[in-house]
């Protein structure tokens, strides 16, 4: 009871920095939104045409998705690695406060934020034409992947700010998973690509779940891999927590100034 009481403090200490940090909003909310503006009104003409009979707004809504939560994980860790870098992580550890809340306060902290981040970028999807297919159960689906996915990458932050020598490298790794959103289905079908760029896409962890969020949204069912994307966002989760608390355990604490 006390660690769920420690990593609650944990968490509504972190999104109170990120609720009063104007360059956070616009990295993890704003930036987003602009993608999906230029995505749809200036490149929407274009690569509509690959998409079929789904609406280029609806084909993209998926990618748009996680490049939104790849922002806000970039956050998480260059947060977690600055409060490294200030000793407060050290000062915490002296602290009467459960070893496990530290993290997993900043964890859960960052998971809602992006689930919030993501909600907003629906929101203006549909003014923009979005639309979807899903009834009410396709879409408690569809957010129940989405939490998974945060999740299991914001863990995979925490294990990279854990790791970085400086906040500047600790979200540079976000710039991989950004990299697997754009080599992907996320905004044109794997069809349209080169033999050799094609059976990369198919076969990394960002294709299924991008094609299970999508066929949640346009078709109302899960799709044919399903299972895959939550194998993928399962070990995910699993592998960069137990890396990130063994990190945490193993690191030196850095002693705050006076």
């Amino acid at each position: 009871m006390r660690a769920l009481t420690d990593m609650w403090t944990m968490t509504k200490r972190s999104l109170r920095h990120t609720t009063r940090s104007l360059d956070t909003i616009i990295t993890v909310v704003l930036t987003p939104i602009a993608l999906l503006l230029l995505f749809v009104y200036v490149f929407g003409d274009a690569l509509g045409s690959q998409t079929g009979s789904i609406e280029y707004v609806d084909f993209i809504m998926p990618g748009v998705i996680i490049m939104t939560v790849g922002s806000g994980i970039a956050y998480a860790a260059l947060r977690l690695s600055m409060d490294l870098q200030k000793g407060i992580i050290g000062r915490f550890r002296t602290m009467p406060v459960a070893p496990s809340s530290v993290l997993s306060g900043q964890a859960l902290s960052s998971t809602l934020s992006n689930l919030f981040s993501s909600a907003l970028v629906l929101v203006v999807a549909f003014f923009v034409g979005f639309r979807s297919a899903g009834g009410v159960e396709a879409w408690l689906w569809f957010f129940g992947l989405l939490a998974l996915f945060t999740l299991a990458t914001t863990w995979m932050a925490m294990f990279f700010g854990l790791l970085a020598k400086s906040p500047e490298g600790a979200g540079a790794f976000a710039y991989i998973l950004l990299l697997l959103v754009f080599l992907s289905p996320s905004f044109v079908p794997t069809d349209s690509m080169t033999p050799l760029l094609r059976g990369f896409a198919e076969n990394q962890p960002i294709t299924p779940i991008v094609e299970t969020m999508r066929s949640l949204l346009t078709e109302g069912t899960s799709g044919p891999d399903a299972w895959v994307a939550l194998a993928w966002s399962v070990g995910i989760l699993v592998v960069f927590y137990t890396l990130a608390l063994r990190m945490y355990r193993r690191r030196e604490p850095v002693v705050a100034a006076q």
